[in-house]
């Protein structure tokens, strides 16, 4: 039987014990302050990480894994008598799959296969989970790729950006629309699209944050009851958990996988997001 490793970056948002569990390998996406540069779940904690950006003044700066890292890493699994499935953060968002890309060719290798998840956190965590639980069940190369590029194309993004300050830093809104969207208490509801970010919606309050997911479970789930929901939060899980026990209620979920958003993601999302993500029809 073939030996395989899932190789993933850290924008997947999956916990690194839970990475370990699963047996996947992580390169972790880099994260700035300024001059202070860490590794996404490595060198800095989610914890870590929110608790500096109460105090910077700007967004932190993010970058994409380098072609020489996975060129590196690629080599030592190889060496190990594996083959490689690397599942990666979203083309549309990051270079790292591209780096993936350009890393295998500079090998020039037939035990390496690259997938653009075109997801991105828990979303993207959700994905990397199902290769590795295959790889644990035996599952053929070909299987496991088939299951990702199925779960890939109906995975489901729907998340409430939690800070508007953030937003206007990173030049996505003006410093007006972030002053009145905070006194108005406005939560921007954005989704996914091929990879894209794209806005959804609009509501006030944190109430309507649910009650709108919740309505697009109902509308766009596939046999919701059946499936692991991903969740996640960033910097405070209050909302998270009240998302989560809404979901139990209303469609009888029995397993889902919460993780807090980390540097790679949290730089843009800023503190208290939250997201659901799920299969479609």
């Amino acid at each position: 039987m073939e030996k395989i490793k899932i190789l993933t970056d850290s924008a997947c948002d999956l916990d690194l014990d839970y990475l370990r569990e699963l047996e996947v390998e992580l390169i972790p996406l880099k994260v700035s302050f300024d001059q202070e540069e860490y590794e996404d779940r490595v060198t800095i904690t989610t914890k870590e990480f929110y608790e500096k950006m109460k105090t910077f003044p700007g967004v932190p700066k993010t970058a994409q894994a380098t072609p020489v890292i996975f060129e590196e890493k690629f080599k030592k699994l190889i060496a190990e008598g594996y083959h490689v499935i690397a599942i990666c953060f979203s083309s549309r968002l990051s270079g790292t799959y591209q780096s993936a890309c350009v890393a295998k060719e500079m090998i020039g290798t037939d035990k390496v296969d690259v997938i653009d998840s075109k997801a991105a956190s828990v979303g993207f965590g959700l994905i990397v989970r199902e290769a590795a639980l295959m790889v644990k069940e035996g599952k053929t190369r070909q299987e496991i790729i088939d299951r990702v590029i199925y779960m890939r194309d109906r995975m489901e993004h729907i998340f409430a950006v939690g800070s508007l300050e953030m937003l206007k830093k990173g030049g996505r809104i003006s410093t007006a629309q972030a002053v009145v969207g905070s006194i108005l208490n406005v939560k921007p509801i954005l989704q996914f699209d091929d990879g894209y970010i794209i806005p959804y919606d609009k509501v006030r309050g944190e109430k309507s944050v649910i009650k709108k997911m919740i309505e697009t479970m109902r509308e766009r789930g596939h046999e919701i009851e059946k499936q692991v929901i991903g969740l996640n939060f960033a910097g405070s899980t209050e909302l998270c958990m009240a998302l989560k026990e809404e979901i139990q209620k209303t469609f009888n979920v029995k397993e889902f996988v919460v993780s807090e958003i980390g540097a790679a993601i949290g730089s843009h999302a800023g503190p208290g997001t939250v997201s659901v993500f799920f299969m479609r029809k």
